[in-house]
């Protein structure tokens, strides 16, 4: 029975989430021209995509530790000057896509490295603390932040340069829009896609479903539930990690560059539902399409982009309105 009413609900998320995409194309289509409809989708969803990149770690950890870990804004920052130190400590005359290349999987595994021992150091001692889970992962995103400031100054670094293949334009329905945006859109995809599979198809995904769930009854099975901990807040990390180092060639890096995208991801994970990883794919390209509409309006009618970070408040307390738990959260 209750299985049943859990998959009425995704079903009906499905469907509202469908038809507030298809409300969005209608506004645009009546207020802008076929190409500024076409790049303002496309920005949307590339906006989405880093917004599910940090998002999707906080949301799996979250629903499998019951952890709200807000240290993920720096690593997200970590990865992007991870990046530019590989990047850098090439030699000059390496090929950009190799440097480009071993910046993204050195920042996706020096995340994931970090994540891995911050579970085993400070987080593991204070999982029947959840207030001090709170206090410790923003103590250290601020220290995270002001070592960066200490090494690197609070100037920031200049954009990365990306690979040549990606640093042009396209022309669809006669607007511009970037390749390397495009890029980005793809990696998400996979990334959504990936971590969607190795959750419902793998062991690894059986036993983490599991552990959210019932974590005492895995353990009773002879399942080594810290480690899968620690796989699992490594993995958050190492994602928020990729997510910052792709945002580099366009971002640059800057302390506290994680922060903003980390409220933007807390507010992601409510609307899609706290612990439903599927909400929080589902909730940030939501996000992302309502954030680029809005900014597009407000460009186009008031010259500021002053109602991109208020639209997305306002989809957030809409839908919390129709369902307190989030689209696809459980009652």
């Amino acid at each position: 029975m209750r299985q049943t009413l859990r998959v009425n609900v995704f079903r009906q998320s499905l469907i509202l989430s469908g038809l507030f995409v298809l409300g969005l194309l209608a506004l645009n289509l009546a207020v802008f021209r076929p190409g500024t409809v076409a790049v303002v989708m496309l920005s949307g969803l590339y906006q989405g995509m880093l917004f599910f990149l940090i998002a999707a770690g906080m949301s799996i950890v979250f629903g499998l530790l019951d952890v709200l870990n807000l240290a993920q804004g720096a690593f997200f920052m970590l990865g992007a000057y991870a990046g530019f130190a590989i990047y850098g400590a090439l030699p000059a005359g390496t090929p950009i896509e190799v440097r480009f290349l071993a910046a993204l999987v050195g920042a996706t595994l020096t995340g994931g490295l970090a994540g891995a021992l911050m579970e085993i150091g400070l987080l593991r001692p204070l999982y029947a603390r959840p207030v001090y889970q709170i206090v410790m992962t923003l103590g250290l995103s601020t220290a995270i932040n002001e070592v960066v400031r200490a090494i690197y100054g609070p100037a920031g670094l200049v954009p990365i340069e990306e690979p040549p293949a990606l640093a042009t334009t396209f022309n669809i329905l006669g607007g511009q829009f970037e390749t390397y945006r495009l890029f980005i859109i793809f990696v998400g995809a996979a990334l959504m896609v990936g971590i969607s599979l190795l959750l419902q198809r793998t062991r690894l995904g059986i036993i983490i479903r599991a552990g959210v769930q019932d974590s005492e009854m895995v353990q009773a099975l002879g399942i080594n539930v810290r480690r899968i901990f620690t796989l699992v807040f490594a993995l958050g990390t190492a994602v928020a990690a990729l997510g910052g180092m792709t945002a580099a060639p366009f971002l640059g890096a800057y302390p506290g560059m994680g922060t903003d995208f980390l409220l933007v991801a807390i507010i992601v994970i409510v609307i899609g539902g706290m612990s439903s990883y599927e909400g929080t794919a589902i909730a940030s390209l939501l996000v992302g399409l309502t954030r680029a509409t809005a900014e597009q309006v407000s460009l186009q009618y008031f010259n500021t982009p002053i109602l991109a970070s208020v639209s997305i408040l306002l989809f957030m307390v809409a839908v919390l309105l129709v369902r307190p738990t989030g689209l696809f959260g459980r009652e």
